[in-house]
C-alpha cells in the first residue's frame, strides 16, 4: 500500500499547524479534550449514519465537528466515509479526489478509489490530484478526526455546488456503496450565518441584538430545514437568508443520508465565534446526527 501512495501521490494537509496541530500528540491532547465538553448533547438514537459539521478552526468549532464524528463510532463499522463540502456557489463545477491519499498527523488517509471511479462514470467532475487541486478547509478539517477514530477507513471526498443535480449525487453516492457492497457514512461541511462588517451582512446592525437574531432566527430557519431532513429547503433557505455557506455539502450528505435509511436527525451542539471571541463579524456552528 505504501508503494501505491507513492505512486498515486500523497495531498498535503494544507491548513494543519495553523487551523489545527500538526503533531498527532497535540491533536490527540485537543480531541480528548473536546469529548469531554459539557456542551455538547449526546444523541437519543443509534446507528449514527452521517452528520453535518461546522469547518472553522479548531479553537471555534473542532469541538462540534469532533463529538459528531465520534458519534459516527457504533457496531456499525464503516468501510468509507464520505465528505461533502467545499465553498461553491449554483454553478460551481463539481470536484472529486479521485485516487491516492490525504495527509493527517495521524498518517495518510486512503481514498475509496473504487467508489470515487463508479461515480466519476455517472457523473461530471473537475478531478483534483495531490498537486492540483483547489484548497479547501472544509474537508480537511474533518480528516484529522476521521483518522483518529477509523484507524482503517477510506475516505470519499466531494465538492458539491448548492443545485438540485447535487442531491442526485448524495443519492447515487448511497446506491453506488451498496453496489460495491461497502459499508460507508456520511458528512456534509458547513458553517451558518457569517455575520458582520468582515462578511459584507450587517442587516440588524450590530450589538447583542444581531447576535441573538443570529443564533434564534437566522441560523435557526436553516438547522430547521436540516432537522427536517429537506435537503431542498437547506439550499433555499442558504440562498434566501444566507445562513449556510456550503449548503450544497450539508443538502447532499442530508439526501445520501436518506437513501442509507436515516428517518430523523438531532442537532446535539450549537455555538457561534462570538462565544469564544465577542466582536461585530462571527459565524455560526451547527453539530447535527442523522439516525
Amino acid at each position: 500500500m505504501g508503494k501505491e501512495v507513492q505512486l498515486m501521490g500523497l495531498r498535503k494537509a494544507d491548513f494543519s499547524g495553523s487551523w489545527y496541530p500538526d503533531r498527532a500528540e497535540e491533536c490527540e491532547r485537543e480531541i480528548l479534550s473536546f469529548l469531554k465538553d459539557e456542551k455538547i448533547s449526546s444523541p437519543s438514537g443509534k446507528p449514527i449514519i452521517g452528520g453535518i459539521v461546522p469547518h472553522a478552526g479548531w479553537y471555534f468549532s473542532g469541538s462540534i465537528a469532533c463529538n459528531v464524528i465520534s458519534c459516527l463510532r457504533d457496531e456499525i463499522i464503516p468501510d468509507v466515509i464520505v465528505i461533502f463540502g467545499m465553498h461553491l456557489h449554483e454553478n460551481s463545477p463539481r470536484y472529486i479526489m479521485k485516487e491516492g491519499a490525504w495527509e493527517t498527523p495521524f498518517g495518510q488517509l486512503q481514498i475509496a478509489d473504487d467508489l470515487c471511479g463508479k461515480l466519476i462514470e455517472k457523473f461530471s467532475f473537475k478531478i483534483e490530484t495531490s498537486d492540483n487541486y483547489s484548497q479547501d478547509n472544509t474537508i480537511e478539517l474533518q480528516l484529522p478526526f476521521v483518522k483518529y477514530f477509523f484507524k482503517n477507513v477510506k475516505v470519499v471526498p466531494i465538492g458539491v455546488p448548492p443545485a438540485d443535480e447535487s442531491l442526485r449525487i448524495g443519492e447515487a453516492v448511497a446506491e453506488t456503496a451498496a453496489e460495491l457492497g461497502l459499508k460507508i457514512k456520511v458528512l456534509g461541511s458547513t458553517d451558518l450565518t457569517h455575520y458582520g462588517y468582515n462578511y459584507g451582512f450587517t442587516t440588524k446592525g450590530t450589538g447583542p441584538s444581531a447576535v441573538d437574531w443570529v443564533r434564534h432566527t437566522n441560523d435557526r430557519k436553516v438547522i430547521d430545514a436540516m432537522l427536517d431532513m429537506q435537503p431542498d429547503q437547506v439550499i433555499n433557505q442558504a440562498k434566501k437568508n444566507h445562513n449556510a455557506c456550503c449548503a450544497g455539502a450539508a443538502s447532499t450528505a442530508i439526501a445520501c443520508a436518506k437513501r442509507l435509511g436515516a428517518t430523523r436527525a438531532e442537532s446535539i451542539a450549537y455555538a457561534t465565534s462570538y462565544d469564544k471571541s465577542p466582536g461585530d463579524s462571527f459565524v455560526g456552528y451547527v453539530g447535527i446526527v442523522f439516525e
